[in-house]
């Protein structure tokens, strides 16, 4: 069939919608909902046999969903309506939540449902819960209605809040009067809840020596203990401790409420720094206000079970060891490279055989730190500094030669993050995992010595592929192309088991040491071709360029596009790769074509 995907961004649901639609052949073209006049549009242009909206804020205006099936997928139960489904499903404690492929009507969220998945809830942000469970249930949702409209004889369910099996009901949009923290009543469970409700949007409105800010990314405190409820009693890695009425909250980061935002080109004319109205890391957004708070250390291979703050810790058994490093959204500031460069070293000195990379929760890793470039006193600068302590990250991983190395890949990977897990050995993947191996869009020609892993993987002529057409690459594809060497389950269960079981089965192989000498003569013999070092000054000549002014490709400016991308503004159309409707379709064409007369 030929799909329109309707979507207000493309976030993580849309690429993995657009990936399994494709990937079932499926014709699928992108409109972001910019406009009413931008949506009939793309429907005039791409006379789409079916509409899916796997993320929309907006309403599809009347005239089209009366004319072509459009279906919504939302976030919540059946009958569950609201724009703050699941926002409260985790203030309500709820034990099982869902997803529902819905009919648009004039109603929102009350129309005919086409299918309906259910999945128990784990106690996580929305965020995390959205990008995992919500996610995965929407695209199973989404592909049993797409069987469903092809067969042509499926009757969807009216919404019936007489039906038992109806659970949902409407809600309004959340207030912040509802998040509200009242830290001499609230216990830690309940603190956790509410921030974990709001992240990573809207946050959780909350005062701070005076002063309003919205507050991200809570962790459970197990040992730490303040004496006075809500006061700031330690910090780490940026990262705040706040004392409750039985333990302490972890909160990572902050938005400081009510900035106001100059407008780009104003600012690099006027020369003004960025005002910081987007999350940072709480302590630098506070500044001198929690200068005198003790910072409580912790190991680099961090291996205690008490819950903490911590974005890398380590794990080890049957002569493997499991780096873990979990940095929020999966961006990697210069600092948080350094410390991972100096944990992976620390590895390697352990009496293992095999490190397998495990990355993040929800991502393994997005590249650099766009947030905290922007919040520089000179972003280029800051740039230059991130992009060569990821690059250093990664020449460790290459040049390691007395491990075997993984990548296993459980959340998704994008820019440098994507092309650093090919600098393993091995790169073992989840089903449902999404990778976007370009820099093109953000104005970057590209670093972490992609002009050395990515073609050695997928030849050269991909790789330019890859790089120059951005967009996302399901497993499948990524498998088929040699990207990655193995898929594994969806469920986080089945794939951490077997991780493990296919990690220590290589670590015990008898030719375990045949294979370490072929993986070292390898690595000699591409040396002598061209030295990494050769590739990493080629990279960075270019990097340097983007960031000290110049433009690459397409004449997007990085510092333009970073900026965009932090302060959250939309784009003014939708970009020519996603909208297949705005290319000319020469078969179609053909039909069309009348002999020319003279």
């Amino acid at each position: 069939m030929r799909i329109l995907l309707v979507a207000t961004a493309y976030n993580g649901l849309s690429q993995r919608a657009h990936i399994e639609l494709v990937d079932r052949g499926h014709e699928v073209s992108i409109t972001l909902a910019l406009s009413e006049a931008e949506i009939r549009n793309a429907v005039s242009l791409f006379e789409p046999d079916l509409i899916i909206c796997p993320f929309l804020k907006e309403k599809i205006p009347t005239d089209i969903f009366q004319k072509i099936l459009c279906i919504i997928l939302h976030p919540g139960i059946k009958g569950d309506r609201g724009a703050s489904s699941l926002d409260w499903a985790i203030l309500n404690d709820e034990v099982e939540w869902g997803a529902t492929a819905l009919q648009a009507d004039e109603e929102m969220d009350a129309g005919d449902i086409w299918d309906s998945v259910d999945f128990p809830m784990r106690a996580a942000s929305k965020a995390s819960l959205y990008r995992r469970e919500v996610t995965r249930a929407a695209i199973q949702a989404m592909l049993k209605t797409v069987e469903r409209v092809e067969s042509g004889s499926f009757r969807p369910e009216p919404l019936n809040y007489n039906d038992p099996t109806v659970r949902g009901t409407l809600r309004p949009s959340m207030k912040q009067s509802d998040r509200a923290i009242r830290w001499k009543q609230d216990n830690v469970a309940t603190i956790l809840k509410k921030i974990h409700a709001g992240d990573s949007a809207p946050g959780v409105v909350d005062l701070i020596n005076g002063e309003e800010y919205h507050l991200f990314g809570a962790h459970e405190e197990g040992v730490l203990r303040g004496a006075i409820p809500g006061d700031i009693i330690a910090k780490r890695h940026g990262a705040i401790c706040r004392a409750a009425i039985d333990g302490a909250v972890w909160i990572s980061h902050l938005k400081k409420k009510n900035v106001a935002q100059e407008p780009f080109l104003k600012r690099l004319i006027s020369g003004n720094r960025a005002p910081l109205d987007f999350k940072l890391p709480a302590t630098m957004v506070l500044g001198d206000k929690c200068s005198s708070t003790p910072e409580a250390p912790i190991d680099l291979l961090h291996r205690d079970r008490a819950p903490t703050f911590r974005e890398i810790w380590y794990e080890e058994g049957g002569g493997v060891g499991y780096l873990h490093f979990d940095f929020h959204n999966g961006a990697m500031s210069t600092e948080q490279c350094r410390r991972l460069r100096e944990a992976y070293v620390l590895a390697l000195k352990r009496p293992t055989r095999v490190i397998v990379l495990m990355g993040g929760t929800d991502f393994w890793s997005n590249g650099i730190h766009l947030n905290m470039i922007e919040a520089a006193d000179s972003p280029a600068d800051e740039s230059w500094r991130n992009i060569n302590a990821i690059d250093d990250v990664v020449l460790e991983i290459i040049t390691t030669s007395t491990h075997l190395t993984i990548s296993a890949v459980w959340g998704g990977a994008g820019a440098g993050g994507a092309i650093m897990t090919l600098a393993a050995d091995e790169i073992w993947a989840r089903e449902g995992a999404v990778m976007n191996p370009h820099y093109k869009t953000m104005g970057l020609y590209g670093s972490e010595y992609w002009t050395y892993l990515l073609p050695r993987r997928v030849g050269p002529a991909r790789a330019l592929e890859l790089t120059e057409q951005p967009l996302p690459i399901g497993m499948k594809k990524a498998r088929s192309i040699n990207m990655i060497d193995a898929i594994l389950p969806d469920a986080h269960e089945a794939f951490t088991a077997q991780v493990r079981e296919k990690a220590e089965a290589l670590a015990a192989r008898p030719d375990f040491n045949i294979l370490l000498e072929g993986k070292r003569e390898r690595r000699a013999r591409d040396e002598a071709i061209k030295p990494l070092a050769a590739y990493r000054a080629a990279e960075l000549a270019r990097m340097r360029a983007n960031f000290y002014g110049k433009f690459y490709g397409g004449g997007v400016s990085y510092h333009q596009a970073r900026h965009d991308f932090v302060h959250k503004i939309r784009p003014r159309q939708t970009a020519a790769h996603l909208a297949r409707h705005t290319q000319l379709d020469f078969a179609r064409l053909g039909e069309l074509r009348q002999p020319l007369t003279y």
